[in-house]
């Protein structure tokens, strides 16, 4: 049940992604993301009733927030780099540094990774170089030399993403299974009021044609659904085991990009693709 669980949310995970990215390529990311972001949260709101009573504690409720925070500044950055950049990349260098962030605060904490999550992390380097050389090469003048360099549309911001995503699994995974769903709750009610301010402050319109609100709409539910399988199997076993099969959502992004976009890489950037999700595994993996 552990594993069911936790491949179940990777690939919630992966189809939410797709169709956040998908909408926010016709749309603003703000709108874009509160709308997926209150999907979620009426979802959850409308099954808390049927859920076993739970007991949460104000740590749990505070994690909660915490993961509501970073959690809705990493979805809003991935939705855009999933808009601007090649979701084929874009997805696994996500991953890569939102695994990574496990690792590093436990290093923070005095613990020291295994030789094997310390290769994790240089072959998750190796594949962000792969994937940004080739793109930035594509992209410069091959007669000019001297023309600088730059990393392709939407790295960057994935980079970000990741960092944001990263601390989200860390704090979703805190609070105790006698806190139920309510730190999730939390977590989205924060995050929905958080980008309703930045509309509502910046101005924006939340006007959208009908087919992406429909996928917004969509992207949103099954982010929720991969929010309370990651949960669930995050408090049955080891989480170094939960967040690597979590993890490996950039498998289905990138299937639903080849197949609905005909996405395609180069040979270079499918080795990058491919380092990518081999460093997710060799980075959790070690810390068990």
């Amino acid at each position: 049940m552990l594993y069911l669980l936790a491949i179940g949310s990777a690939l919630f995970y992966g189809a939410a992604d797709f169709s956040g990215g998908l909408a926010t390529r016709r749309a603003g990311t703000i709108p874009v993301v509160l709308l997926s972001q209150a999907s979620g949260l009426v979802l959850l709101a409308l099954i808390m009733p049927l859920l076993p009573h739970a007991s949460p504690s104000r740590a749990d409720l505070l994690w909660g927030a915490v993961a509501g925070l970073t959690g809705g500044v990493g979805v809003a950055l991935l939705y855009r780099a999933l808009a601007i950049g090649t979701m084929a990349v874009v997805a696994p260098t996500t991953a890569v540094c939102a695994v990574t962030i496990p690792v590093v605060v436990s290093v923070l904490l005095g613990e020291r990774p295994v030789p094997l999550a310390v290769a994790g992390i240089a072959l998750g380097i190796v594949s962000i170089v792969l994937v940004s050389r080739q793109q930035a090469a594509a992209q410069t003048d091959s007669h000019d030399p001297a023309a600088p360099r730059r990393l392709p549309a939407g790295v960057g911001t994935a980079l970000a993403s990741g960092v944001a995503i990263g601390f989200f699994l860390l704090s979703l995974a805190q609070p105790g299974s006698e806190s139920g769903m309510w730190p999730l709750l939390v977590a989205r009610l924060f995050s929905v009021t958080l980008f309703a301010a930045i509309a509502i402050g910046g101005g924006r319109s939340i006007r959208m044609p009908a087919p992406v609100v429909t996928l917004a709409i969509g992207g949103g539910i099954l982010d929720m659904l991969a929010n309370a399988l990651y949960v669930l199997a995050a408090r049955q076993g080891s989480l170094s085991i939960v967040v690597t099969l979590s993890s490996l959502y950039p498998a289905s992004t990138v299937l639903l990009a080849r197949v609905v976009l005909g996405e395609r890489l180069n040979p270079w950037q499918v080795s990058g693709v491919g380092c990518a999700l081999v460093a997710i595994v060799l980075i959790v993996s070690g810390g068990r």
